[in-house]
């Protein structure tokens, strides 16, 4: 949440407020469509303190606009990115979201481009921060393909950790779900949510990822909910999951 007592960035405001991400609160701010105190300001960071000004997008306050929160799941495909909108053209997870109408919502989290499976989105910023909290967050699991069959050291060593890059990767879990003549489906659990960690985790052991899908994020599962389709929350999964 934003403090109170503290002076943030009006586009930070907007975005805190669950209207629109920071991008497109600066875009609204620099192209005149946003007042503060019955003034356009076009500096995306302009200082303001939360309760002591009356902020407006294209006249009406935002403390005027009701915003409906949503939580809502993602089975998403592979080949997508997960951002708003792409520098290289690339398409995004939004494009699952085609004619909904769900207003602005931001992924809790990332899966890159080559992985997919249960990706949350919402509009609610504490509930995302809550989630994602390195030390409070749930949970999440994936089930992971790889080119090789893991013996019970190489098992281990995911589990107590393996140097990459100047850092400790990890895995809270792991453990064999099947095995073929030449690879493998792994669970792996994460405590933690550093930037690719379970590639570069195998990655630093000689083993190849062919296929990640996250299946859970604490107690909720993907379950059966098809590829690239969507649905929301239920109050239960939202509090869950450290809600509201």
């Amino acid at each position: 949440m934003v403090d109170a007592t503290r002076r943030v960035g009006l586009a930070r405001v907007l975005s805190k407020r669950g209207l629109c991400s920071r991008t497109q609160a600066s875009a609204w701010i620099q192209a005149g469509r946003v007042q503060v105190d019955g003034r356009v300001v076009r500096d995306p960071e302009f200082p303001t303190i939360a309760g002591r000004h009356r902020i407006a997008v294209d006249g009406r306050g935002i403390d005027e606009t009701p915003v409906q929160v949503v939580h809502v799941m993602l089975n998403k495909p592979r080949g997508l990115v997960t951002t708003l909108s792409d520098e290289q053209g690339r398409d995004t997870v939004y494009r699952c979201f085609d004619g909904a109408d769900l207003g602005f919502i931001a992924p809790v989290g990332r899966l890159d481009k080559a992985s997919e499976g249960l990706l949350l989105f919402t509009n609610d910023p504490q509930w995302a921060a809550g989630i994602t909290s390195p030390e409070s967050g749930p949970d999440k699991t994936y089930h992971v393909q790889v080119d090789c069959i893991p013996d019970a050291t190489m098992l281990a060593l995911m589990q107590t950790g393996v140097a990459s890059e100047g850092e400790t990767l990890k895995a809270r879990s792991v453990q064999l779900l099947r095995a073929g003549e030449k690879n493998a489906w792994l669970e792996v659990v994460l405590d933690e949510g550093r930037n690719r960690q379970i590639r570069r985790l195998l990655a630093a052991l000689d083993i190849g990822v062919l296929r990640l899908l996250r299946v859970a994020i604490g107690t909720l599962q993907l379950g059966e909910l098809p590829k690239g389709q969507w649905r929301l929350l239920t109050a239960g999964e939202v509090a869950a999951l450290g809600g509201d």
